[in-house]
């Protein structure tokens, strides 16, 4: 299974979801996303990337898509899972 794939069904199964509906959730959500090809569980460039990354370098990444910057400009709080400028 695809790093990201794995992370995010975790990450339902501690909010109480069944393993069953996380995998269908997950799998879903990052189709769509474009984390994984459409009809499948194979990670796409963007899922192997992403997947590689560890939560402060996404939330990093988020911000700086958002505001056109470079991650390099922002710090993560680990307590918020935000990125901030530095």
């Amino acid at each position: 299974m695809p790093a990201i794939l794995n992370r995010l069904v975790k990450q339902l199964q501690a909010k109480g979801k069944s393993k069953k509906a996380a995998y269908a959730i997950a799998t879903a959500t990052l189709q769509k996303s474009g984390n994984l090809k459409r009809g499948t569980k194979k990670a796409t460039a963007k899922g192997k990337k992403r997947g590689k990354m560890t939560a402060g370098q996404r939330a990093k990444d988020r911000q700086a898509r958002y505001d056109k910057s470079k991650p390099s400009k922002y710090k993560y709080n680990k307590k918020t899972n935000r990125a901030t400028k530095k």
